[in-house]
C-alpha cells in the first residue's frame, strides 16, 4: 500500500521538473534603434513587453516571463567590455536577458 503514494509523489516530482525545463534565458545585444524598444527592454518597462514576447515567439516559446538589462560581468566572459580592443561599436556593454517559457 505504501507503494502507491510513493508512485504519486514520483509522478508529481517529474511533472514539476518538466515545467522548469520549459523556460530559457536568452542574452541579447541591446542595439539602440531609435524607436525606444531597446530602452524599454533594458529598463524592464512595460513598453518592452511586446518586444520580449515577439522575441520569445520567434524562438517557438509561448511567452516572455521576464526581461531586464544584464551587466556584462554577469555573463561569464562571453562578451567584450565596452572600450576594450574587441569592442568595435559603442554599445558593447549593453545586453538584455529575456526569459522565455513554453
Amino acid at each position: 500500500m505504501k507503494l502507491i503514494p510513493a508512485l504519486f509523489a514520483g509522478a508529481a516530482l517529474v511533472a514539476a521538473s518538466s515545467a522548469f525545463a520549459d523556460s530559457r534565458v536568452f542574452i541579447v545585444a541591446n542595439q539602440p534603434d531609435g524607436y525606444g524598444v531597446d530602452l524599454c527592454l533594458a529598463r524592464s518597462e512595460k513598453c518592452g513587453a511586446p518586444a520580449a514576447a515577439a522575441y520569445c515567439q520567434s524562438r517557438e516559446f509561448a511567452q516572455a516571463v521576464a526581461y531586464r538589462r544584464v551587466d556584462p560581468d554577469e555573463i561569464t566572459g562571453a562578451v567584450p567590455k565596452s572600450g576594450g580592443p574587441a569592442c568595435t561599436h559603442g554599445g558593447c556593454s549593453e545586453y538584455v536577458a529575456i526569459t522565455c517559457q513554453r
